[in-house]
C-alpha cells in the first residue's frame, strides 16, 4: 500500500542529505572524522582515518590535537632545539663580554656592578650598596661580573659541562629560569649574611643552581649519581676551606637550583605539568626575594 508524504513509514525531508558547513548550499554525506561536522568533496582532505575538515587540518596538523602536541619534547616538556647548548653559549659569551668590559674600563665598572649591602666607596665618592643607595640591580648584574681570570675560567668551564646536559633535558626557556633564579638567591642569601660592607661577585650561585639542578636530574634518570657527587663535594670543600670565597652564593644557589629542578622534572604531565613548573620558579623567586627585602628593611 503506498503511504501518503508526511506519514511515519516516509517521514518529510528524510531524503535530505546534511549540508556542507561551509558551503550550504551543497548536499553532503561525508562527515570531518574530527568534529563529525558535514564536508563536501571540495572541502574534504584526505587523512590517516577518513576526512577532515580544512579547519581541523590547519589547527591541528591532521593529528587529532594542537600543533604544539606533535612537536617532541624534552624530559621537563620543553621544545627540542636543534642547538641544544644555545642558551649555554649566549650565557657563556655574555660573561666572557661583561669580564671583557671589565679589563677595558677598570676598577669603576667592577665598582658600580658588585654586590654589595651597603658602604662608602672611595673611588665612586659616594655610599653605594643595595641597602644604602637602592641599587637593587646589583642582585643581578653581580651574578655576570668576574674580576680575576683564574674565576671566570672555572665558572664557564662549570657552566659549560654541566649547562649543556641541563639545557636539552630542560629546553631552553626552563633552563635559562633556572639559571636566573638561582643565581639570584645566591646573591639573596649572600646580602642576607654577609656584613653590608663585604662585596661579592661571580657566576658562582648560578653554577651552583645547575650542580643542584643535575643531582635531582640524574637521580630522576637513574644514572650513577658517584662522579657529579663527588665534583660537587670537591667544589663545596673549596668554597668553606678557601679564604675569599662567597660561600653564601653557592649554597643559596645549590638549593634554589635543587628546588627548581625538582619541580620541573616531577611536574605531573599534562595540562598540569607548565603550571607546576612555573609555580615552582616563582616560589623560589618569592623567597628570595623576600629576603632580599626584609634585608633592606633591617639595613635601613
Amino acid at each position: 500500500m503506498d503511504q501518503e508524504p508526511g506519514s511515519p513509514q516516509n517521514p518529510r525531508g528524510a531524503h535530505e542529505l546534511p549540508r556542507c558547513y561551509r558551503h550550504p548550499e551543497r548536499e553532503t554525506g561525508i562527515r570531518c572524522t574530527r568534529c563529525e561536522r558535514p564536508i563536501c568533496t571540495e572541502c574534504m582532505i584526505s587523512a590517516s582515518v577518513g576526512f577532515q575538515c580544512p579547519e581541523c587540518v590547519r589547527t591541528g596538523s591532521g593529528t587529532g590535537h594542537s600543533p604544539g602536541a606533535s612537536m617532541p619534547r624534552t624530559l621537563a616538556g620543553g621544545a627540542v632545539a636543534s642547538d641544544p647548548r644555545l642558551v649555554t653559549k649566549v650565557l657563556v659569551g655574555l660573561n666572557a663580554a661583561v669580564f671583557l668590559l671589565t679589563l677595558v674600563l677598570g676598577d669603576q665598572l667592577v665598582h658600580r656592578l658588585t654586590l654589595i649591602g651597603g658602604a662608602y666607596d672611595p673611588q665612586l665618592r659616594d655610599v653605594v650598596g643595595v641597602a644604602a643607595d637602592g641599587e637593587w640591580y646589583r642582585l643581578v648584574t653581580s651574578v655576570f661580573l668576574h674580576q680575576e681570570i683564574w674565576h671566570i675560567f672555572f665558572n664557564m668551564l662549570l657552566l659549560w659541562w654541566l649547562g649543556g646536559p641541563l639545557e636539552q633535558a630542560l629546553g631552553r626557556v626552563r633552563f635559562l629560569a633556572l639559571y636566573l633564579v638561582s643565581g639570584f638567591a645566591g646573591s639573596a642569601l649572600t646580602y642576607l649574611i654577609a656584613a653590608p660592607q663585604q662585596g661579592s661577585l661571580g657566576a658562582s650561585g648560578a653554577v651552583y643552581g645547575l650542580f643542584g639542578a643535575t643531582v635531582v636530574l640524574m637521580r630522576r634518570m637513574r644514572q650513577d649519581l658517584r662522579p657529579v657527587v663527588v665534583l660537587l663535594a670537591i667544589n663545596l670543600v673549596i668554597t668553606f676551606v678557601a679564604p675569599g670565597i662567597a660561600w653564601e652564593a653557592h649554597v643559596g644557589g645549590l638549593v634554589a637550583g635543587a628546588a627548581i629542578a625538582y619541580g620541573m622534572v616531577h611536574a605531573p604531565s599534562g595540562r598540569k605539568r607548565v603550571p607546576v613548573q612555573f609555580a615552582t620558579c616563582a616560589l623560589v623567586l618569592l623567597v628570595a626575594t623576600g629576603v632580599v627585602v626584609g634585608r633592606t628593611m633591617a639595613l635601613t
